[in-house]
């Protein structure tokens, strides 16, 4: 059931891009290696990509909604395995699973276009 306005996901998109980025530093796994810079480069993503979404914060519009939260759910999925895919789950997987799942959850429950089209 996707009941969560687009414009709420488009908060949510810029608040937890930039906690993405600031993530590794906040729990202590900034060390240089692939646990620190997958986050980062999620987050950096997600606002790249929400900057160009066709929805009420987006700047650019060009990306349709639909294709905005297949991103965000191949975003989440990437990023909840990526502890395992690149080695470092003996040292830091909880954030990456913890916001991976929340990604996901979130492209499953927005509705897939603005108020002002539906």
């Amino acid at each position: 059931m996707r009941f969560l306005p687009t414009r709420v996901h488009g908060i949510i998109d810029y608040v937890v891009g930039v906690f993405l980025i600031f993530v590794p530093y906040l729990f202590g796994f900034a060390d240089g290696t692939a646990a620190q810079w997958i986050p980062m480069l999620l987050g950096a993503s997600a606002i790249l990509y929400s900057l160009l979404t066709r929805y009420e914060l987006g700047l650019f519009r060009l990306i349709p909604m639909p294709a905005h939260l297949g991103l965000d759910a191949l975003s989440g999925l990437f990023f909840i395995i990526s502890p395992w895919l690149f080695g470092f789950a003996d040292r830091v997987f909880w954030p990456h699973v913890i916001l991976g799942l929340f990604e996901v959850v979130a492209s499953l429950v927005t509705r897939t276009a603005p108020e002002r089209t539906r």
